[in-house]
This record gives C-alpha cells, structure tokens and sequence, in this order.
C-alpha cells in the first residue's frame, strides 16, 4: 500500500468544459489563426495573473494585526514558537495544539510519528507532552527565519548543530521555570511548556514573515475526497473531511485526535507533501535510524480543503526561502483561512 492514499478512493471528476465553438454569422469575418491563437494565449494570462490577484501573501508588517502569513486570518503577529510535541498513544490526549497555526506530523525513528506545533497569533497557557528535536527539523525551521525552539531533549552528537542554528533554542536546562511535569501522565510523556515564561528568554525571535503559503477562495478542479490517510510503518495520520465544521478532523492511528479540553483536533486545510525521507546519521537509544527528512527540493503535494483533493507541485529552493504550492495550469494553490496540518509522507 503505498504511504499516502485516500482511505476512501474519490469517485468522480468535474465535467469538462463544453468544447464546442460559437459559429460566428456567415456575414463575419473570421480572424487569422494566428490572431486567433494570440488572443487565446491572451485570456490564458490574464486568467492566470487574476488567480494569483486572489491568493496574494497574507503578510502583515510583524508589528501590528493583519493577515498571519500561516493561516491568513487576522493576528497580532507575536514571536514565532517552534514546540516539538510528544504523538505515543500515552501522550494523547494534546494540549494546546488546537491553538498552533501550523501543525507539522513527521516521521521518526521506528516509522512512528512525532508533531511540531508553531505559534504566533495565540499562545495558550500550556501546551505539551513536549519531546525531542531531530536533525531535519533546524532545515524545516531556518524558513521561519530565526524562531524560538522548544525542546526537552536532543542526541548529544547532535546538540551543536542546534545550539549554531540560528534559533533561540530553549530546552528544559535554559529556561526550568517554563517546564512543568503534569500530574496522571508518567515520563516522558507529562513534559509541559508555559509558552509566556519560555518566550521571556528569546525576545529577539523572529516575527512572521511569507513562508510561500497563499490563501484565497477554493479554485476550480479537484476531486471529492472525505477521508485521506497518510502511513508510516507503525503510525497513521488520518483526515475525515465535515462539512458540517469546515474542517478535516484529524485521527492519529486510527483514533479520533482530541486536544486536553475535550475538543476534536484538524483544520480547514491538511497538506499531504511527498518528501524523500533519507536515513540520517543518528540513531536512537534502542539503535533505530533517525530519518532525515529534506524539505528542500521538488515534489508532488496533495492539498485538502472544502472536500476536495488537489494535486499540487511543492517547492523550496534553499532553507532561507519558503514553500510554494503550485497546481497543474501555473498557478498558486490557495489555502482555506485558518489552522493549516503539513503532513510528511514518503514519496
């Protein structure tokens, strides 16, 4: 079974555009072929250039409100906080991760699945389990400019490359007023953060700022999806698409994605982006391969909003620059507003 499929195969296409051609009077003229395919390239473009009008970067100037550049909803635009979160089936149900802007699910050692949550419209007043960073997460994280990185652990091997990333990295041993160990849950699943008490120690984080992401109304095309699954050898991640709540609600292996108040996790656009996900040069303390998975390249993405599939192509040409999403005809792919899940999938 490939990694990533709709557990529900979609049914149906959009009807093709009616070809037939209105045959001018017998009195008109008709233009030259070649006046004609140039008019025809004409409306082409401009079809184009009014699509990218609509899904236009959602920046505001990082001071202020305005439009977030992760979910183009309205927003103060705070520091940017990268949290790594525990996804162990004893560190469910999450808290505060219904207040992320964006929700990343990666793959780690085992073909488990670990989630990266990045705030900067709201915080809550805690959010956790919290869990360790991995090697690709400082490439994923150098498009966020220099962020704050919450973290409760890190391979010794690899614990310099992460205190020379440009970001303010900010592990239980910085900042131990931040962190807090939950009553009920045992270790190392009961890791919580106060985001406030954390962000004190990096006021230079960065602010928002376009990480390629576009939103605008649901374009034309697609195919109807309501449910999509992505796998990894011991975890899934599934989305069930209600129209209901505008959203797709979330599942992690098989089971419904709640948050700690007793509330459904998911979001109104869940990207499924096709990524090589490489053995990387570190391993666990049982001695499995951490996957290294790169960010920055080319590839296919499915994009999910309003019911529908739509294949995209991904790009990022160096970790400084964002993620694009483009579909077949050239043009950006608009995000519904709001909560946005990327979720890694093997190629």
């Amino acid at each position: 079974m490939p990694p990533s499929s709709p557990s529900a195969p979609p049914t149906g296409t959009d009807a093709p555009p009616n070809a037939a051609a209105h045959r001018p009077d017998s009195g008109s003229r008709r233009r030259p072929r070649g006046v004609r395919a140039r008019v025809a390239a004409a409306f082409a473009v401009a079809a184009l250039l009014a699509t990218a009008a609509a899904c236009q970067p959602a920046e505001g100037d990082g001071k202020g409100r305005g439009p977030s550049p992760y979910t183009g909803r309205t927003a103060e635009g705070g520091q940017v906080l990268a949290v790594k979160f525990d996804n162990n089936a004893r560190a469910r149900p999450h808290t505060g991760l219904e207040q992320a802007d964006l929700v990343y699910v990666e793959k780690v050692e085992g073909g488990q699945s670990r989630l990266m949550g990045v705030y900067s419209s709201s915080y809550p007043e805690t959010l956790g389990p919290v869990r360790s960073v991995r090697e690709s997460d400082l490439e994923l994280l150098r498009q966020f400019d220099r962020p704050a990185l919450a973290y409760s652990g890190v391979r010794s091997a690899l614990e310099r490359q992460v205190e020379a990333s440009p970001n303010f990295a900010l592990p239980p041993g910085k900042v131990p007023g931040a962190y807090f160990r939950q009553a009920g849950r045992t270790a190392p699943h009961n890791l919580f953060l106060r985001p406030a008490e954390a962000l004190r120690a990096a006021p230079q984080a960065s602010r928002p700022s376009d990480i390629g992401f576009r939103f605008g109304r649901a374009p034309g095309g697609g195919k109807p999806a309501s449910e999509w699954t992505v796998r990894y050898s011991s975890a899934s991640t599934s989305f069930t698409w209600s129209a209901e709540e505008g959203r797709w609600l979330a599942s992690f292996d098989g089971t419904p994605a709640m948050d700690s108040g007793g509330g459904r996790l998911g979001a109104p656009t869940v990207v499924v982006q096709h990524v090589t996900m490489r053995p990387s040069d570190f391993r666990d303390v049982t001695g499995a391969v951490t996957p290294y998975i790169e960010t920055v390249g080319r590839g296919e993405a499915t994009v999910l909003r309003d019911g529908r599939a739509f294949e995209t192509t991904w790009q990022r040409s160096s970790e400084t620059a964002g993620t694009t999403f483009t579909r077949a005809d050239g043009a950006p792919m608009p995000f519904d507003r709001g909560q946005v899940w990327i979720v890694y999938a093997d190629r």
